[in-house]
């Protein structure tokens, strides 16, 4: 049996920093990785998600600008020239992660581990012994519990895409629904999202989400709520989606968009005597430390920690790293995370939904404005456009922002850096910023 100082499961944003920083530090340290390296967000993820989106919101923006005659013809576009280029992104991600890894003297095994003893994995048949075992393997799509799943494509298969059907159904009303519905409607596809209940995108604020669904309505999508699916059949024409409530549809692909779990379910964790929970993922503490398992740590999307996203797992990867070297580093509040729904226009949020500012008692005030009176949004022709701000009444703090608007996903990174620091109104209003940008009319919606 092979040991090493660390075994690190899994090549993305949490687990990439810790094995080359333990590694620099003179640490012996395997790592297994099943699947592309690099982990979800540089290959099937948020990058190449981020190109196709370029594509279809320059699209979507001619489409706008018909109106005023500004375009008078649909710009024609290639998906699979597009499908080309996302891969001039995503195509070098792994070879260059794992190269950079063997460089650093990091010895590597691609497969699937599986935990056989205390701090004991195996791959490919080979034993592996860590004194310390750092678990970032990320997440998956969740099993659905639909007759005919297996017809479904995952966003791993649909990022793959060489053509586009004419119909597609995405089941489930979560974000990848949302962005890629927007994504493939551009493109002339008849999109179609089936949502299991009336509250779509329930971790966002609702007038936004209605906002957005408006725009999603205007630019071709149906979005189906109360549709919960029950089965799926093949048909020599497509297939047909059944709902719970009997409803039918029909469509030539059919994408899982319902939801995402982490990682680890087949890693035998039990055998290490790593807690965890199948929807969460690995329980951890405040150092992201496993529990019940001092030598164990997790980070990212395996780990039962902060919201599921790239730059959170790059995070928690450096305070896995700080405390593997012996450093007291711990998990703050995500409370200044920011969230991004790649529509179009974008979607983003910070800080705390209405609710959940009332649990907290905080006195607030809401300040909600229309921004389809921008100057941004009428020189590009949106019609859907809102901003919802939560105000502390007592200090002018902001505790809250949501937003559907052009370049939704940048200005949400002034309000994260606002909710983190604790800035008021006043504050944000006081610099003078470059005129005429989206920054600037912010001032707007405070």
């Amino acid at each position: 049996m092979q040991e090493y100082d660390l075994i690190v499961l899994g090549t993305g944003g949490a687990g990439y920093g810790p094995a080359m920083r333990c590694r620099k530090a003179g640490w012996k340290v395997a790592v297994i990785n099943e699947g592309p390296y690099s982990g979800t967000c540089a290959v099937r993820g948020c990058i190449p998600k981020k190109v196709l989106k370029g594509a279809s919101e320059i699209i979507n923006s001619a489409k706008l600008l018909q109106q005023p005659g500004v375009f008078t013809n649909d710009l024609i576009a290639s998906w699979p020239d597009l499908i080309k280029f996302k891969r001039t992104f995503t195509d070098p991600m792994p070879p260059n992660t794992e190269k950079e890894l063997r460089e650093a003297g990091i010895e590597l095994f691609s497969g699937a581990p599986r935990f056989v003893g205390n701090l004991q994995l195996e791959v490919n048949g080979q034993q592996l012994y860590g004194k310390k075992i750092h678990i970032a393997v990320g997440a998956k799509p969740s099993k659905l519990p639909i007759a005919g799943a297996e017809y479904l494509i995952t966003s791993d298969d649909f990022l793959e895409l060489e053509d586009l059907p004419d119909r597609m159904i995405f089941v489930g009303g979560g974000y990848i629904s949302f962005e890629f519905a927007h994504i493939v409607a551009m493109f002339g596809v008849e999109a179609t999202i089936l949502h299991s209940d009336d509250k779509p995108l329930s971790s966002f604020d609702k007038d936004i989400v209605d906002t957005l669904i408006e725009a999603s309505q205007a630019a071709g999508i149906k979005i189906e709520t109360d549709a919960a699916v029950q089965q799926i059949d093949k048909q020599d024409n497509g297939f047909k989606v059944t709902t719970k409530n009997g409803r039918t549809f029909s469509a030539d692909l059919i994408v899982h968009g319902g939801g995402r779990v982490p990682a680890i379910d087949e890693l035998n964790l039990e055998a290490s005597y790593i807690d965890y929970d199948e929807k969460q993922g690995v329980s951890v503490n405040e150092k992201l430390q496993s529990t019940s398992n001092p030598n164990v740590f997790a980070a990212g999307d395996a780990a039962a920690s902060g919201p599921p996203l790239s730059p959170v797992a790059s995070r928690e990867g450096a305070i896995v790293a700080d405390n593997l070297l012996g450093k007291n580093s711990k998990v703050a509040s995500y409370v200044s995370t920011p969230s991004v729904i790649f529509s179009s226009p974008t979607v983003g949020k910070v800080g705390y939904l209405e609710a959940e500012a009332r649990e907290k008692d905080i006195d607030f005030e809401v300040k909600i404005t229309d921004l389809t009176r921008w100057f941004d949004s009428k020189r590009l022709g949106i019609k859907h456009a809102k901003s919802k701000i939560l105000i502390e009444k007592s200090t002018g703090k902001i505790v809250g922002a949501h937003l559907i608007c052009n370049h939704a996903e940048d200005l949400i990174n002034i309000f994260s850096l606002a909710v983190e620091l604790g800035l008021t109104v006043d504050q944000l209003k006081a610099p003078i910023m470059a005129f005429p940008t989206s920054s600037d009319d912010m001032r707007d919606m405070l």
